[in-house]
C-alpha cells in the first residue's frame, strides 16, 4: 500500500512504501499572496493603497484597531481581508521570523473527527516597540487565532476543501494550533495540537487585527481533488499512531 502525503511549507513530498518512508521529491509551493498578484495582473489599485508583502496593500485602515478581521458572507480566494491577512504574515514573518507563528489546522465533528486539516499559518507581532504594531499588547497565540477564526473557517469550508469541512461539515468546525513549520513532525506523529478556545469576547480590548496575520494553504494539482495534507489525533489533538521517521 503507498501512501503518499504533501508538505506543504517544507515543500517536498513524503512517499512512504510499507514501513520505511522516504522523500521522493520537492518542488515550491506557491503563496497566496503570489497567486493574488498574478490574477490581479492589470487591474488598477485603489487611491491610497501601498503595495508590499507580494503586491496588495498591506494595510488595513477600516478595520485597524478591530478585533477580528471582518468577514461579510461568503469568502473567496482573492477577497481583500484574505489579501490583507496574507499581506501582514508576510511582513511580521520576514521581521520576526518563525518564533512569532503557529501552524493551523481544522476538523470537522460531522465529517471526520479524527481528521484534521493543514489550513495555514498564523503570524503576530511580539515587540510592543515595533512602530507597526497597532494594538497596546502583545496578542497570545489564542487570541491571534479567535482574530483570524471566521476568516480561516470561510477560506477552509468554500475554497480549500469544501468536500470535508464545507456544506453541513461545516456547522461543527474547529480550530487547533501546532507549533510553527512543524508538518514534518506531525507527519510523524511526533507534534500534539492545541485547540483554539473562547470567543471575540475573550481577546482582550487592548488588542489589534492589525498585529496578525494568515497565510492560507493553497491546493495545487491532484491537491485540489485528492485534497493536501491531513493527519490523525485524538479529541485532545494527540496523535493516535506511534512515531516514526523518514529517511532522507
Amino acid at each position: 500500500m503507498r501512501l503518499v502525503i504533501l508538505i506543504a511549507a517544507s515543500a517536498c513530498v513524503v512517499s512512504t512504501e510499507g514501513f520505511s518512508p522516504s522523500i521522493t521529491s520537492t518542488r515550491t509551493r506557491p503563496s497566496f499572496v503570489g497567486l493574488s498578484a498574478k490574477a490581479g495582473k492589470g487591474k488598477k489599485s485603489k487611491k491610497g493603497s501601498t503595495a508590499g508583502g507580494g503586491g496588495f496593500a498591506s494595510k488595513s485602515t477600516s478595520n485597524s484597531q478591530g478585533k477580528v478581521r471582518s468577514v461579510s458572507g461568503y469568502t473567496g480566494s482573492g477577497t481583500k481581508p484574505l489579501r490583507v491577512a496574507a499581506n501582514t504574515f508576510d511582513a511580521i514573518r520576514k521581521k520576526y521570523g518563525t518564533e512569532a507563528c503557529s501552524d493551523l489546522y481544522v476538523r470537522s465533528l460531522l465529517n471526520d473527527p479524527t481528521t484534521f486539516w493543514f489550513v495555514g499559518k498564523l503570524a503576530r507581532r511580539t515587540d510592543l516597540d515595533d512602530k507597526e504594531m497597532r494594538g497596546k499588547t502583545i496578542p497570545t497565540e489564542n487570541e491571534a487565532a479567535l482574530s483570524q477564526k471566521r476568516l480561516i473557517f470561510e477560506y477552509a469550508k468554500n475554497q480549500l476543501r469544501p468536500q470535508n469541512l464545507g456544506g453541513p461539515y461545516s456547522k461543527e468546525l474547529e480550530l487547533w494550533l501546532a507549533p510553527p513549520d512543524s508538518e514534518m513532525d506531525v507527519v510523524q506523529n511526533k507534534v500534539s495540537f492545541t485547540k483554539v478556545v473562547g470567543s471575540t469576547k475573550d481577546i482582550s480590548d487592548t488588542f489589534s487585527v492589525s498585529d496578525v496575520g494568515y497565510n492560507p494553504e493553497i491546493y495545487i494539482g491532484d491537491e485540489i481533488n485528492e485534497g493536501g495534507l491531513r493527519v490523525t489525533r485524538d479529541d485532545d489533538g494527540n496523535p493516535t499512531q506511534a512515531t516514526f521517521e523518514i529517511n532522507a
